[in-house]
């Protein structure tokens, strides 16, 4: 009885088959052309997303525009064949982008910070106020910058910490770079003693300043007394330089004008108070006892 019931099935089933080949054969037919779509939309989103960085990248664009702009290519060639092979299979195309645009809105609310992120992001590798590679201050965070993400920017501090700061907070804020012009000013305030010659002093400090090989000659220096201060007065001393070689020339100039005054006797003074200490219970006692 049982074999009989197997040979029933299978009956059965065959005549299924027959009578559904066609069916059969048009879902098979679709679901190897979507295979098919899938496969080749990959392999031609990786062709032209890497054939984009290519071509960005020997036009001279910078690393990250170019890294962010074919991914954008990559993941807007995916969507599209992912779309396509739904359709291919049957699946109404309007209705998933419908659900798709409603799930969209509603990620969207839930993740306003990262999406405020996100267009931070886009705006920085469109107008690319700084690359990789250049020092800045974000917002008071000082360092180079490393890369520039979709949703924040990688730094390394003076002091070899790793930064990560969210692109939106960037815009937010100021943004300083330091890296991007090639020639820069440094600024000296130097405060001597009172009884020093003024013209003696414009001319010393001119002398060291003048006498270093990387100063911007062609830039102008610039020596004048700047301010009648406490217990000095100050001279400003204001001059050019590479910016590789900034830092370095401040150091070496600031050294330079010490050891100068030095030896020409021309002290550097430094904030003095004086205390007077008065015997206030003597005089008391003895006004009591008069």
């Amino acid at each position: 009885m049982e074999d009989l019931n197997v040979v029933t099935g299978i009956d059965n089933a065959s005549n299924w088959l027959i009578r559904n080949q066609a069916l059969i054969l048009s879902y098979a037919v679709n679901i190897i052309a979507a295979i098919a779509i899938l496969f080749i939309g990959f392999l031609v989103a990786k062709l032209i997303s890497g054939a984009v960085n290519r071509m960005l990248q020997a036009r001279k664009i910078d690393a990250t525009v170019a890294d962010f702009l074919s991914a954008l290519v990559r993941y807007g060639i995916i969507a599209f064949t992912l779309i396509a092979a739904l359709g291919r299979i049957g699946v109404q195309t309007a209705s998933v982008i419908a659900v798709l645009g409603a799930a969209s809105l509603a990620f969207a609310i839930s993740l306003q910070g990262s999406l405020s992120n996100l267009a931070a992001g886009v705006l920085l590798v469109t107008f690319r106020p700084f690359r990789a590679g250049e020092f800045v201050d974000l917002g008071g965070i000082m360092g180079t910058v490393l890369n520039v993400q979709i949703f924040s920017t990688t730094m390394r501090s003076s002091d070899g910490k790793i930064v990560v700061v969210p692109n939106a907070k960037i815009l937010a804020g100021n943004i300083v770079n330091y890296s991007r012009e090639p020639e820069r000013r440094n600024e000296f305030i130097i405060g001597v003693s009172y009884d020093a010659d003024v013209d003696q002093v414009i001319g010393l400090l001119r002398e060291v300043v003048e006498a270093d090989e990387r100063v911007l000659k062609d830039r102008g220096i610039q020596i004048g007394l700047n301010e009648l201060a406490a217990s000095s007065c100050n001279f400003v001393v204001r001059c050019w330089s590479k910016s590789g070689d900034l830092q370095q020339v401040y150091w070496d100039l600031m050294a330079n004008f010490k050891r100068t005054l030095d030896a020409h006797g021309i002290g550097i003074p430094y904030p003095q108070m004086d205390v007077h200490l008065h015997q206030v219970k003597a005089q008391e006692a003895a006004a009591r006892s008069e």
